[in-house]
């Protein structure tokens, strides 16, 4: 079970607690899960009982026990604890290493992981007005809401429902990567900045960060081959790769998201964060010097590659180009 998928089970039970009027609360959008803190136990935990109390009226330690009743026993689920004021301890039936649980299913899905069905048999119907910026970001949308299932069309007239705060200028002149970037990253409310800043090849550029990540694992790949070995999901036996676990899991929710709310720039901003997660990992992918390639390379060169597929997945859809090469 990955993260991604006990996070579902986790609010599958929340959302039988509500329908069986044992919670009066309104189901939560998503549910963090993590490793255990100081005086927790088994694989993963959650805050959700103490997020939900509050709204409930309810004690924490309460909250969770009624949660725990509902996840003792599920697929993939061998018990839970509650401990503190109300956490949610879970031990999974099976010991699948998470990330490789994670790694393999993104390696199988490739790029249409994150899709669901959230949106199936849907029509958003899109009125936008003639301005680039609205347009950009509408043709983004078509493309993120068929990743769930649905269809948006795009036309132009009252009432409009998409606007967007236009571009101050014509993006044109920034080529058309970096021109889509500008009119997308940025939230609808906010007035993008139209300027040569989109272009430099510096970390303080988001876009050159999330195409150089990708054109680094492409890279790693190419190199890996030259030394004899390949990906092959497994624990990653290095602490570099831990941040880049929860926004690799976290990908399908953002999709949902983004195709629900009309919102590209939810997207464009949670591949800079998968990005930023996966720069630290790339330095220890590889070999260095005498050392031969182990298990620990192989694993984490399959994560590199995981994030990878995120990344030229969500440049696609924001109709932004992947590099081979940077």
């Amino acid at each position: 079970m990955t993260p991604a998928e006990l996070s579902r089970t986790v609010l599958d039970a929340v959302c039988r607690a509500v329908g069986d009027g044992e919670l009066s609360v309104a189901v939560p959008e998503r549910v963090v899960v993590t490793e255990p803190g100081p005086g927790g136990c088994g694989d993963f935990a959650t805050a959700v009982a103490l997020r939900l109390a509050p709204a409930a009226g309810q004690p924490p330690r309460h909250v969770a026990g009624i949660l725990r009743e509902r996840l003792v026993g599920a697929d993939g689920i061998e018990d839970v604890v509650v401990t503190g004021p109300g956490f949610l301890n879970i031990r999974l039936a099976e010991r699948v290493d998470p990330v490789a649980a994670l790694v393999a299913e993104i390696r199988e899905k490739g790029a249409r992981y994150g899709h669901g069905d959230a949106l199936a048999g849907q029509v958003v119907a899109l009125r936008v007005p003639y301005e680039v910026r609205a347009e950009t970001v509408a043709d983004a949308v078509v493309r993120i809401v068929g990743t769930q299932g649905g269809r948006a069309t795009v036309e132009h007239g009252e009432p409009v429902n998409l606007r967007p705060v236009p571009a101050p200028e014509d993006p044109a002149p920034l080529g058309p990567d970096a021109a889509r970037w500008a009119l997308l990253h940025p939230a609808p409310h906010d007035r993008p900045r139209i300027t040569a800043d989109h272009l430099v090849q510096r970390e303080g550029n988001p876009l050159f960060r999330v195409r150089y990540a990708h054109a680094r694992v492409r890279s790693l790949g190419r190199n890996a081959a030259r030394l004899g070995f390949a990906a092959e999901p497994g624990p990653p036996r290095t602490a570099a790769g831990a941040p880049l676990l929860t926004p690799l899991a976290d990908h399908p929710r953002i999709l949902t998201a983004a195709a629900t709310h009309r919102a590209p720039d939810r997207l464009a901003r949670h591949l800079v964060t998968v990005a930023d997660a996966v720069l630290p990992l790339l330095p220890s992918v590889l070999p260095v010097g005498e050392e031969k390639p182990s298990a620990a390379h192989r694993a984490r060169l399959a994560l590199a590659e995981a994030a990878g597929t995120v990344l030229a997945g969500g440049l696609s859809l924001l109709g932004i180009d992947a590099p081979e090469h940077l």
